[in-house]
């Protein structure tokens, strides 16, 4: 009981200290940009009615608010807790207890790096709010590594105290913590990997705003009443087919620059790291970010294969972490063999090399019930197993529904006597092909593994679904904390059942999609031995 106030009284101990004095510079800077609207607003106000003082009140306000940040911030480091104190009219005052601080994030842009300062904020897992985001801006780059290690020490405790009570290579959750071993790195980022940029969707979703906010204000009208508009509309079908063609191609090339730019920018110099007890992950351009990630809170990770970066050979890595980003990202767009290599050392049990780990091709598949006598590949080249003719023709049945929907239209039309055009028939003839290939190859990423247990490692579930978005996903069996078997009626039908495997880590929820019903269960008693009602 004597322990409390012996926590206070040295928590009282310590002082209060405030944020580097450049920030006096930066915050006006940022403030400013923010606010560059109300600016123009007050620019133009102050213009039309000969006063000019409307343009400056608002710039005397932005600044004298940012200036208020920095006598008004003031943090503590205690031997429990790390507070933040906050706000002018409204004082706040924000608490974290030391042992559920889960990473450590780092980020400073150009204005940061001029200055030698740097943005030090802290994640516990919980969703807050902006305004509760528990974030040091700014702080000197010579006070950020220590203050770093010092935040995330408690993970190495937890990691000498687990070795000592647990059997070795297990963690405090019941998973198998990596060895201890000095820092090196698993992955790191290549030029060559900007190919894969357009690949993905980002570029849409830089350029679709843009757009929307110029048609909005009456660009679509300006452009669509141009000469150069009328004449293309007068040219006839060729023309309109070669200008349809011509900005088909520039969207393609906006979009892919932007999704280029975006890529080099976020990713440029990306390094991944690993000492045994943290990820350590920097990268950026004009903005770089560290980030440290708690190793024992791993429960697995993701390998992401969206349609067109399949087919270009590439993927993406993603970690399944308990009180971190769903979907946290450990590898951007990249070939298919670093991200492999990547996830191989993320993965690894405790017969990990120094320089690289030794993936077993001749391993054999193992699932359910399968003899651990077998050789155990790893979780990110195990193979799977397919879920059967019934998950087939389930998939058939899905990608072929909507094509008999359009058919049933002129077919309608057929039997009411109404005369429509032969070319309307081009559509379901068209998509079935489509249908057809898609539904194949939904079949083809569909299906699970089971790794067992071994000495130095954990029993895995491994599970793949999804054609257009594809996610292979490698969980951990220590990090399974429930199950639901849902059979749909349609399913029933079929013979086959989803079991979800539910976790406190990533996405929460990962399914075995469609699998036969009879195995179901056996699933379940591989994965989690003992588990009352597996049977």
């Amino acid at each position: 009981m004597s322990g409390a106030p012996a926590v206070d009284a040295a928590r009282a101990e310590q002082p209060w200290q405030r944020l580097d004095k450049r920030m006096l510079l930066v915050h006006p800077i940022t403030e400013v940009v923010k606010f560059i609207p109300v600016l123009i607003g007050s620019v133009i106000l102050g213009t039309s009615s000969g006063n000019h003082v409307w343009s400056i009140i608002p710039l005397a306000l932005i600044v004298g608010f940012a200036l208020t940040r920095w006598f008004t911030t003031t943090y503590r480091v205690g031997p429990t807790h790390v507070e933040l104190r906050t706000g002018l009219l409204q004082r706040k005052k924000l608490s974290v207890p030391r042992s559920r601080i889960r990473s450590v994030d780092i980020e400073a842009d150009l204005l940061h790096r001029a200055l030698g300062l740097a943005v030090l904020a802290i994640g516990t897992g919980q969703q807050a709010d902006s305004g509760e985001q528990f974030k040091l801006d700014a702080l000197d780059t010579r006070v950020v590594p220590p203050l770093r290690a010092a935040l995330l020490a408690h993970t190495a405790t937890r990691a000498e105290q687990s070795e000592d009570r647990k059997e070795p290579g297990q963690n405090e959750s019941g998973g198998f913590a990596a060895p201890r071993t000095r820092a090196r790195e698993i992955g790191h980022w290549s030029p060559a990997w900007v190919r894969y940029a357009p690949l993905s969707l980002t570029g849409f979703a830089i350029i679709a705003p843009i757009v929307g906010f110029a048609l909005q204000y009456g660009l679509g009208e300006i452009v669509f009443r141009s000469d150069a508009v009328h004449d293309v509309e007068d040219g006839g079908v060729l023309v309109l087919a070669l200008a349809a063609g011509a900005l088909l191609c520039a969207i393609v090339l906006v979009v892919s620059a932007a999704a280029c730019a975006h890529y080099l920018t976020t990713y440029f110099g990306l390094r991944v790291r690993d000492d045994g007890k943290t990820l350590q992950l920097r990268h950026g351009l004009f903005t770089t970010r560290q980030i440290t990630l708690d190793r024992a809170r791993l429960r697995g990770a993701t390998v992401n294969e969206p349609l067109l970066l399949r087919l270009a050979g590439g993927a993406e890595l993603e970690a399944i972490m308990t009180g971190e980003n769903p979907r946290q990202k450990i590898l951007p767009q990249a070939p298919r063999e670093a991200v492999e290599h990547t996830l191989g050392h993320l993965l690894a049990p405790q017969e990990v090399h120094d320089n690289d780990i030794a993936l077993r091709p001749d391993a054999r598949p193992t699932g359910a019930g399968a003899s651990d006598s077998h050789t155990v590949p790893e979780p990110g080249s195990a193979p799977l197993i397919a879920h059967g003719p019934a998950a087939r023709r389930r998939r058939h049945t899905r990608a072929l529904a909507p094509v008999v929907l359009i058919a049933a239209v002129p077919v309608f039309f057929s039997l009411a006597g109404e005369h429509y055009s032969p070319w309307w028939w081009l559509v379901p003839g068209l998509a079935l092909p489509i249908a057809l290939a898609l539904a194949e190859d939904r079949y083809r990423g569909l299906g699970h593994a089971v790794l067992p247990r071994t000495p130095t490692g954990p029993a895995w579930l491994i599970t793949r679904s999804g054609s257009l978005d594809r996610d292979r996903d490698c969980l951990e069996a220590p990090g399974v904390i429930g199950w639901t078997v849902r059979r749909t009626f349609f399913q029933r039908r079929a013979g086959v059942a989803t079991v979800v495997a539910a976790t406190a880590a990533g996405k929460k929820r990962y399914a075995v999609v469609d699998l036969p019903a009879g195995e179901a269960w056996g699933l379940i008693e591989a994965v989690t031995p003992g588990l009352p009602g597996a049977r």
